[in-house]
């Protein structure tokens, strides 16, 4: 089983940013569709991000285009999620899953099979 290792996660003002890391354990990210996903108290996982495995491909929710920004290094193994203007509903746990199918528009948690533990990214005044 391949495993994912989310950082960056913390507490920031509305208005600030972050910069998730999702980094492989034991294996190499380079072949894999990368997917972040979030998920907040009494709400279903969703999906927030994609980027195919050479990082020519991206998508992202509607809720964060303009904000957020997807970016891997497969020379580093790693991919990471920029956000920026982030506002109190962004806040949840981040997870980074694995896939080797292909990053679409509409992200189903059911097409990733290999998850990190998660981040929280907490955003309050």
């Amino acid at each position: 089983q391949l495993q994912l290792v989310e950082s960056g996660g913390g507490l920031v003002q509305p208005g600030g940013s972050l910069r998730l890391s999702c980094a492989a354990s034991g294996f190499t990210l380079h072949y894999y569709t990368i997917g972040w996903f979030r998920q907040a108290p009494g709400k279903e996982r969703e999906g927030v991000s994609c980027i195919s495995s050479s990082g020519g491909l991206t998508n992202y929710a509607d809720s964060v285009k303009g904000r957020f920004t997807i970016s891997r290094d497969n020379a580093r193994d790693t991919v990471w999620l920029q956000m920026n203007s982030l506002k109190p509903e962004d806040t949840a746990v981040y997870y980074c899953a694995a896939t080797f199918d292909s990053c679409s528009g509409y992200m189903s948690p059911s097409q990733y099979g290999d998850w990190g533990q998660g981040t929280q990214v907490t955003v309050s005044s």
